[in-house]
């Protein structure tokens, strides 16, 4: 069983930077697609980010290219989203997600197999 734990989350003016943590428990963390996810009460959970399982390659949703970065440490099992220039828009709920893969990034969902609990974003104007 995968198990995953996001942190990091807080209230943050516009403009302002946050990192997000997702620590994943199992052995075969290095094997995994890992995404970040990010949802609000009004709009469906939409794609954030993605990075492979080497880390050498990535894949970023048009509305966060160029402020976000998602990284990943396999000797820690953990993978980060550094957020700056952040906006009023980027408030939501941020979830961790895995994929058993050592394919490409995806951005889609459904192909996900692993969800963490998620971490609140705020960002004030």
């Amino acid at each position: 069983q995968v198990q995953l734990v996001e942190s990091g989350g807080g209230l943050v003016q516009a403009g302002g930077a946050l990192r997000l943590s997702c620590a994943v428990s199992g052995r075969t963390f290095s094997v995994y697609i890992m995404g970040w996810f990010r949802q609000t009460p009004v709009k469906d959970r939409e794609f954030v980010a993605a990075i492979n399982w080497s880390g050498s390659r990535t894949l970023y949703a048009d509305s966060v290219k160029g402020r976000f970065t998602i990284s990943r440490d396999n000797a820690k099992n953990m993978v980060y989203l550094q957020m700056n220039s952040l906006k009023p828009e980027d408030t939501a709920v941020y979830y961790c997600a895995a994929r058993r893969s050592l394919g490409p990034t995806t951005a889609t969902r459904n192909e996900y197999d692993y969800w963490g609990q998620g971490t609140q974003v705020t960002v004030s104007s």
